[in-house]
């Protein structure tokens, strides 16, 4: 029986997918971490701990190179959450162009106003929160993973022009996308055409301050900014500065600041939201789920899908008898393996070694039950992290 603990508010949907699998409770030295925001210490690598499971897409509160170097998977869940983002970011568009929240602001001031004059003041004032429509306008989507490609979907059917940029896009994601959709072969023709721009990638190194006065300058003159990804990703004081020269007209963020809430207080063209990208019953449910899911799998057969530390692997059983072992990429492993498996008469029917990072994953099917002596002798190997029998 493989355990979990729960590190932070989690759907029951989550949970009751790991006891259906056979998981219990454990507090003080689970085999799995089940998290959403919650913010890992060392503290929190606890003995047996074999995966990390991230209900949600970003993992800069994990810290995954100690996770590495203990031999700790880490997962998230793409998509899960894709559909609520993306309805966020057609909901950005619609605030950013159609005077909305102006517009209400001003109804709410007039609350002492009788029936005839507040008929009046509206058809008097409603010039005042006129905008634009979506339809024709260009959106440039940075990152077309799960969310860019239904963003792309969504905008499309609402006739607008697509610009997308991606250099690591990956074959499914590249699928999922309208034909309609111009590639970018560069962020700065992107930023240079397009009246909308949301951004969908990670913070990493790669991109944290991507949007910064040095890609600002790019920008079409008057363009709206979305950012429902991370906040390092834009440069908060850049924007201001290009809010206030109108390079950008709009800036609406899922992740408010001083000096964007001070700026959103004095002027309409910052929308601050908190952090409401994922926040919907379902993507809940889904990321839940799809974590759990996850982790079952990996301690069940050693199957690894969406991990941001280790290589995608399956290895279709052909026995009962499994074995995963994970280790440091380095010559001469597998050979040691191998070689101590067949000291002891045993056939290995089948097997699998995939690597990222200078960690690595070998699955290997044997014909028979491997003794205590085998798990042993395997984990005094150079480089090994841990082995054990699924």
């Amino acid at each position: 029986m493989y355990t979990y603990k729960i590190l932070n508010n989690i759907a029951q949907d989550g949970i009751e997918t790991l006891i259906n699998n056979g998981f219990a409770e454990e507090i003080n030295d689970p085999d799995v971490l089940l998290i959403r925001s919650h913010v890992l210490i060392e503290e929190d690598f606890n003995q047996s701990l074999k995966c990390i499971c991230r209900a949600g897409a970003g993992v800069n509160h994990i810290p995954l190179k100690k996770a590495s170097e203990k031999g700790v998977v880490v997962f998230n869940t793409p998509g899960g959450n894709a559909n609520a983002v993306k309805e966020l970011v057609v909901c950005g568009l619609l605030l950013s162009s159609r005077g909305i929240l102006q517009g209400h602001s001003f109804i709410q001031s007039l609350s002492n106003e009788n029936s005839n004059d507040l008929n009046d003041l509206v058809e008097i004032n409603k010039k005042n929160f006129k905008g634009s429509e979506l339809k024709g306008k260009t959106i440039g989507i940075i990152g077309l993973g799960a969310i860019g490609s239904l963003l792309a979907q969504s905008v499309t059917s609402m006739d607008m022009k697509v610009i997308g940029y991606d250099p690591n896009i990956s074959i499914d994601s590249a699928w999922q996308l309208p034909k309609e959709v111009e590639k970018a072969d560069s962020l700065e023709y992107l930023l240079a055409n397009s009246d909308y721009i949301s951004i969908h990638v990670p913070l990493i190194d790669e991109t944290k301050n991507l949007i910064s006065k040095d890609t600002i300058r790019h920008f079409k003159k008057g363009a709206k900014l979305i950012n429902l990804s991370r906040g390092g990703i834009v440069n908060n004081n850049d924007v201001l500065s290009a809010l206030k020269k109108n390079r950008i007209s709009s800036f609406v963020t899922d992740f408010p600041s001083p000096e964007m809430v001070k700026r959103s207080i004095e002027f309409s063209d910052v929308i601050l939201l908190p952090h409401l990208g994922a926040s919907t019953k379902e993507a809940e449910v889904n990321c839940a789920i799809m974590a759990a899911e996850q982790a079952a799998k990996f301690l069940r057969d050693g199957e690894i899908k969406n991990s941001v530390n280790f290589p995608k692997v399956r290895l279709g059983r052909s026995t009962n008898f499994r074995l995963v072992i994970i280790h440091k990429d380095e010559p001469g492993v597998i050979g040691s393996i191998a070689g101590e498996i067949a000291s002891h008469n045993l056939n290995i029917a089948d097997m699998i070694n995939k690597s990222r990072n200078q960690i690595a994953i070998t699955i290997i099917d044997l014909d028979e039950q491997p003794n205590k002596k085998i798990f042993d002798n395997i984990k005094q190997i150079r480089s090994i992290l841990s082995v054990r029998m699924c």
